[in-house]
């Protein structure tokens, strides 16, 4: 839940569930970015399949994350190691991050990239990612980035004007303000190639989608519950894209452009 226009998240005391090592190194019972029901299954699949294959880089800009106090929009590192998969298997060379925070997923695609890849990271704090950027920059990957600070629209609609980034890149991350997608997704499209891939971020909201409108959450996801399934909704019917929803971290929702 990273922002490129940081918005009403922060109602009330209420956060996002955070995903963070315990002191054991083990996951919070508090809660976590995960739809799993088990606690236990997700600190499995943590333990087996994502921790020993973090680079040490990102593992490293984890636990720094873990102590800051909007930790709740960092990318899990599940949904990180299967950003860095994505980008790999579909050979991506240019891409866009709206929302960075402290920059997991931001390194994680950079991690992914060959050496001459870009990234445009697009967020309104720059100390936030200035907070990772060590990190970035001991990974030897600082080069592949282009941090623009700012909301993201008027960024979108700006490198729209250029008529050479049209359909330029090959993959975006979207992990911004929730009420935005939907005009993102219509910039987004002209920006990525055909047969490149948009990947929203949070779609099935804590698993609030499904459950009633008068369910028990906090206001922010109260709040921004009607956009995600508006959002949803379009994404289903809309011609221009091919769309797999994948129920990893707080849901992940991939649309190839085919037109």
């Amino acid at each position: 839940m990273n922002t490129a226009s940081r918005g009403v998240e922060h109602l009330g005391s209420e956060k996002l569930y955070i995903d963070m090592p315990d002191e054991k190194g083990g996951h919070q019972s508090i809660g976590h970015k995960s739809l799993l029901k088990s606690d236990a299954l997700y600190q499995y699949i943590l333990n087996t399949s994502v921790y020993p294959r973090e680079p040490t880089p990102l593992r490293e800009l984890r636990e720094m994350t873990a102590a800051h106090p909007w930790n709740y929009m960092s990318t899990s590192a599940d949904e990180g190691q299967f950003l860095m998969f994505l980008v790999k298997i579909i050979n991506a060379k240019y891409t866009m991050e709206l929302g960075v925070y402290t920059g997991y997923s931001l390194l994680s695609t950079a991690l992914a990239l060959p050496d001459d890849g870009k990234i445009v990271a697009i967020d309104i704090d720059r100390k936030c990612y200035e907070l990772g950027y060590p990190f970035i920059k001991n990974a030897g990957v600082d080069h592949k980035i282009d941090f623009r600070e700012g909301p993201a629209l008027p960024q979108l609609d700006e490198m729209l004007h250029d008529e050479t980034n049209h359909g330029l890149f090959d993959f975006v991350f979207v992990d911004a303000d929730k009420d935005n997608y939907l005009n993102y997704h219509e910039r987004l499209l002209k920006l990525v190639k055909i047969g490149g891939v948009i990947a929203y971020d949070n779609t099935l909201w804590n698993g609030s989608v499904a459950d009633p409108e008068n369910a028990q959450y906090p206001e922010y996801v109260k709040y921004y519950r009607p956009f995600v399934l508006e959002l949803n909704k379009f994404l289903a019917t809309d011609p221009r894209i091919e769309i797999n929803q994948i129920p990893t971290s707080d849901g992940i929702t991939l649309c190839r452009r085919i037109q």
